[in-house]
């Protein structure tokens, strides 16, 4: 059962029949693929007669994925914002933000300058991901950052990673 990868994010394809892989174009048994779907979790399905079947059908969900409206956005902001530096970019998106009152500004400016930039503030935008989050979040718990400062910030930093300009986020935006 050993699976066969195409192009990266594509996916797999494979029989769990007891038959070797260089005997799979004679076996009677169907293939299976295995997939992530547009919630990233892996997924399968099966009953696919052929190869060649298998391999349409995750050319398909894999064309499905990219095309999808989310992914072309974050795109753009990557392209848009992906080399510009944390400090930068958080700099850009407060002089936009009409709504802040003199409290909520003073509170921002707070956990920038005590939390967020002494962490992230030469950070190359597109250089996040979960990782550099959690490694934030343990390096807040080592440091003995209170539990209702935390959240705010976790708040902050997603908002500023996941909502960008269009609001279009794995995180609540608004």
């Amino acid at each position: 059962m050993a699976p066969r990868t195409l192009a990266r994010g594509m996916g797999t394809f494979f029989k769990t029949c007891e038959h070797p892989q260089a005997r799979w174009s004679k076996c009677p048994h169907d293939y299976k693929i295995r997939f992530r779907n547009a919630a990233g979790r892996q997924t399968e399905e099966s009953g696919f007669a052929t190869q060649d079947k298998a391999i349409d059908r995750l050319t398909e969900i894999y064309r499905a994925k990219r095309e999808n409206p989310w992914s072309q956005s974050k795109a753009e902001r990557n392209r848009k914002y992906g080399a510009m530096n944390f400090g930068t970019y958080t700099e850009e998106w407060k002089a936009g933000q009409r709504a802040l009152a003199p409290a909520s500004l003073r509170h921002l400016d707070s956990l920038l300058e005590h939390h967020l930039y002494p962490a992230f503030h030469s950070r190359r935008m597109a250089t996040f991901d979960h990782k550099v989050v959690d490694a934030f979040i343990q390096t807040m718990e080592r440091n003995g950052v209170g539990l209702a400062t935390m959240p705010v910030t976790l708040w902050s930093v997603s908002r500023w990673l996941w909502c960008g300009e269009g609001g279009a986020g794995q995180v609540a935006c608004g």
